[in-house]
């Protein structure tokens, strides 16, 4: 694949941070942002501010809680985490929408954007099925 063929596909099969962020306050209803990650509650407590918290391993029985007319935007831990890949394909196979935040939850906190503690109230399985 040619360079420019694939810098074009990685830019349309992703958004970074600040690019979520901008579009986001400029139009606010556009996006459906899921957090997908798998794993124990405690290591997954924060989420980013108004994420949607549908685990991979939830996915197939949760797919009613995804709107089709939205862009849907999924994240998983860090640069090196391929589930939020793998549910992105599943729901681009089902026809919807989808990008993926690049760098997940960890670049996200380090570049110091608002997150949210999930862990009060929630039941979540406590196994990763990564």
């Amino acid at each position: 694949m040619p360079a420019l063929d694939y810098f074009n596909a990685r830019l349309e099969a992703t958004i970074s941070p600040m690019d979520y962020l901008k579009s986001t306050q400029m139009n606010p209803d556009k996006y459906f942002l899921i957090d997908v990650r798998n794993g124990p509650i405690h290591v997954r407590s924060l989420t980013i501010k108004d994420a949607n918290v549908i685990p991979q391993q939830e996915l197939q029985e949760r797919l009613n809680e995804i709107p089709k007319d939205k862009e849907i935007i999924v994240y998983c831990w860090d640069v090196w985490c391929n589930t939020a890949a793998k549910v992105a394909k599943y729901l681009l196979e089902d026809g919807y929408n989808v990008k993926e935040l690049t760098g997940g939850i960890a670049a996200w906190k380090e570049m110091n954007l608002p997150v949210s503690d999930t862990s009060q109230g929630v039941n979540i399985p406590d196994s990763c099925g990564c």
